[in-house]
């Protein structure tokens, strides 16, 4: 017996192939939303731990300018500290320059010199005075220049001879001379005074 179908079997293929197409597609479009879902939610969870990693950030910066400014008023501080100390050493070490000035000029006058002048402007100082010879000059520049701890650098400015009377009213020939010396820097005299001791300390002991 032959059997013969009369049912439109071709729009029936087509529409079984145009249903699996749409099914097909509306699992891709599953798929796809599920995919789109997941990297949304993964780039979410990635968007929160930056923006909680960015307020640590921020909370940190915040507590180191605050140290910053801690430090910079501590070392403003330290700088003002140090300035009031060096102006009180500065004032210490002035105060005793005259004193020390003097002294150190009697001890290095050679006999027949006589100051008539001293006149100090920062660490130089201008001497004047009256030598019985040019010898007795010469000798006091020798002593500033080898023998003095606190003066240094010697120049002398001008020597002339002039007559003067004494005080028996004679004539007399003296020479009257004009020198510049330099006080030493403060270090340099404190090096100077501490190794004075210890350099006399075996002559005392012997």
């Amino acid at each position: 017996m032959i059997l013969i179908n009369l049912l439109p079997h071709r729009e029936e293929k087509r529409r079984q192939r145009r249903q699996a197409f749409f099914v097909g597609l509306a699992g891709a479009a599953v798929f796809g939303l599920l995919i789109v879902g997941v990297w949304y939610a993964v780039l979410q969870q990635m968007i929160s731990a930056q923006a909680s990693r960015n307020q640590f950030l921020k909370a940190e910066i915040s507590r180191l300018e605050l140290q910053i400014k801690d430090i910079a008023s501590l070392r403003a501080e330290i700088d003002a500290l140090k300035a009031r100390q060096k102006s009180v050493e500065d004032l210490q070490t002035d105060r005793n320059t005259p004193v020390r000035l003097l002294d150190e000029l009697v001890k290095q006058a050679p006999d027949g010199v006589y100051l008539t002048s001293i006149k100090q402007t920062g660490y130089v100082v201008a001497v004047t005075g009256i030598a019985q010879t040019n010898e007795r000059v010469s000798e006091l520049l020798r002593n500033l220049l080898y023998n003095s701890k606190w003066l240094e650098q010697p120049d002398l400015v001008e020597i002339k001879a002039v007559n003067l009377q004494t005080a028996a009213k004679e004539q007399r020939r003296l020479f009257e001379f004009q020198l510049k010396v330099r006080i030493k820097q403060p270090a340099a005299s404190a090096t100077a005074a501490a190794s004075a001791p210890a350099a006399s300390a075996p002559a005392k002991a012997s």
